[in-house]
């Protein structure tokens, strides 16, 4: 294997660690996210668009320059030189061998390239939208209680403008327990519609993060039939 190709495959096997690590069950979106914002991340995010960019372009003319080199060798014109030189039929099949290698290698590389990115953007979006659910829902739960309390509020008032307190009832009171029910009221009818924005807030959050989650499922999924494509290709080789 030439150094290229040496440097390719090593590339692959990175690749293929670095997404068994992000699919580990046990550390969660939120702290990959924490990862990502460390000082280091954002001195290399200036260059990580343009090193992308140059690697996909890299990786593209690696996996044409195989191609190429599995339609030469797959030619009819090598098959006939092949027949009247008996000796050149092995050392066809060993060139046209390292050329399907080399398209596996470097397609395999190409496409787990363009995962890993897909696979850090939904780490971190499904982590800013547990985030945002979280704050959400503590914030409806906030509304919730502070509804019960002027409800509760409520009610006792109106108990109080009901049954009075006997001599002490005074017009005045009366006045000053109807403007505070009047408030009281209206800040029940602010917070219910600050609770019913949260719980629709939080109900398109929710609805969100089970989308991020399913194409975070698809992902693994092609990740593990990619595995097991060169896992295959692997034991064939062997063979």
């Amino acid at each position: 294997m030439t150094l290229q190709w040496t440097a390719v495959a090593l590339f692959l096997y990175i690749e293929i660690g670095i997404l068994v690590i992000l699919c580990l069950p046990f550390i969660s979106a939120q702290r990959w996210q924490s990862i990502f914002k460390l000082n280091i991340w954002n001195k290399v995010a200036r260059f990580w668009n343009k090193g992308f960019l140059t690697m996909i372009i890299i990786l593209i003319v690696l996996f044409l320059d195989a191609v190429r080199e599995v339609r030469k060798y797959s030619g009819a014109e090598h098959g006939k030189d092949a027949k009247l030189h008996p000796n050149m039929f092995d050392h066809l099949h060993m060139k046209l061998f390292r050329a399907q290698r080399n398209l596996y290698i470097s397609g395999f590389s190409l496409f787990l390239w363009l995962v890993m990115r897909r696979v850090v953007t939904l780490i971190n979006q499904l982590a800013t939208a547990i985030s945002t659910g979280t704050a959400l829902q503590t914030q409806a739960d906030s509304a919730n209680e502070a509804a019960k309390k002027y409800m509760e509020d409520n009610e006792h008032l109106k108990q109080a403008l009901e049954e009075g307190k006997g001599e002490k009832k005074t017009v005045e009171g009366s006045e000053v327990l109807k403007k505070e029910v009047t408030r009281l009221v209206e800040e029940l009818a602010t917070s219910k519609d600050a609770l019913k924005k949260s719980h629709g807030e939080v109900e398109a959050m929710r609805k969100q993060v089970e989308g991020v989650t399913q194409e975070y499922d698809r992902l693994l999924q092609e990740h593990q039939k990619l595995q097991n494509l060169q896992q295959d290709a692997g034991d064939k080789k062997d063979q």
